[in-house]
């Protein structure tokens, strides 16, 4: 019998798999409601944001339903064959990866991306990112979530750093925020308030790096990021119904 490779399993899933197991063998029924997010940390060890992936995970799945305001209900007791948010894709492929640790990373990554760009951009980079914030307020404008926008406004910092191997780090970055997690995620807590002080944000960063000010750059992209994730942290009692 011919070995297979062993891949390391990403926390929320472990967490998922779990949870999925209760509601298969009648722990949690059908119907039920189950324990609060913050419940479910203390008793698994682990941390509010890597419980809030593996239950938007278990959604995307269709094993459970998110009421805002009300709770999250067992919507199913049958496992799928294969998890929904890997249907297509390998288990380590970006769309695969954790919304809000893709955040952290992003903070650690894209500062120091931004700060090179205001080293290096010239009049074509700074045109593109111009650009990218432009399209951000134009979909806004539009009652349409900025994604385009924020990711051609990033990808053009990127490309603006002067590093191949960073601007394909943030454009992996992209693949996992194209990805069905993070677009669920998104449903729950971006909303027309957060589009414009998304927006704000990057007008921010765009400035420092027109300005040439690296250590500008850096701290406007670090804020952006930090508010970023405090949005996606957000209570579920205060994320817009769908």
């Amino acid at each position: 019998m011919p070995l297979h490779t062993v891949a390391p399993q990403r926390l929320y899933r472990q967490i998922a798999d779990q949870l999925r197991l209760l509601m298969v063998s009648g722990e949690f029924a059908l119907g039920s409601r189950l324990p609060a997010e913050r419940d479910l940390a203390l008793q698994l060890g682990v941390s509010r944001p890597s419980v809030r992936e593996a239950l938007i995970a278990l959604e995307v799945e269709g094993m459970i339903e998110v009421r805002t305001g009300s709770g999250i209900y067992v919507q199913r007791t049958e496992a799928p064959s294969k998890p929904a948010a890997l249907a297509h894709n390998d288990a380590n492929t970006p769309a695969d990866w954790g919304p809000l640790e893709v955040m952290s990373a992003r903070l650690l990554i894209e500062a120091e991306v931004a700060a090179l760009a205001a080293t290096h951009a010239q009049k074509a980079d700074l045109k593109a990112i111009k650009n990218g914030l432009q399209q951000m307020k134009q979909e806004a404008a539009h009652n349409e979530a900025p994604r385009e926008g924020d990711e051609a406004f990033h990808a053009a910092i990127a490309k603006a750093c002067g590093n191949s191997v960073l601007l394909d780090t943030v454009q992996r970055f992209w693949q996992a925020r194209n990805g069905p997690l993070f677009e669920r995620l998104g449903d729950y807590f971006e909303h027309p308030e957060s589009w414009q002080a998304a927006i704000a944000e990057h007008q921010q960063v765009l400035q420092a790096i027109e300005a040439h000010d690296a250590s500008g750059a850096r701290k406007a992209m670090q804020k952006h990021l930090k508010q970023a994730h405090k949005r996606y942290s957000a209570s579920w009692r205060r994320a817009p119904a769908r």
